[in-house]
């Protein structure tokens, strides 16, 4: 398993999910988003403390 990817995948998802609730960008953008930083990073743990769906605004 690579930390760093790990890590990465988390911290970037923690971005999106305020842009999503700052309504900067839309629930496709953001799954959009995961779908694409899913691939590069790969990641094995940092799925399960990012939501799928992000939460109503």
């Amino acid at each position: 398993m690579d930390i760093q990817k790990e890590a990465m995948y988390q911290v970037t998802m923690s971005i999106v999910k305020k842009m999503f609730h700052a309504n900067l960008i839309s629930e496709d953008e953001y799954r959009q988003i995961d779908t694409m930083f899913r691939e590069k990073y790969e990641p094995k743990i940092g799925t399960l403390f990012v939501d799928l769906e992000p939460e109503q605004r």
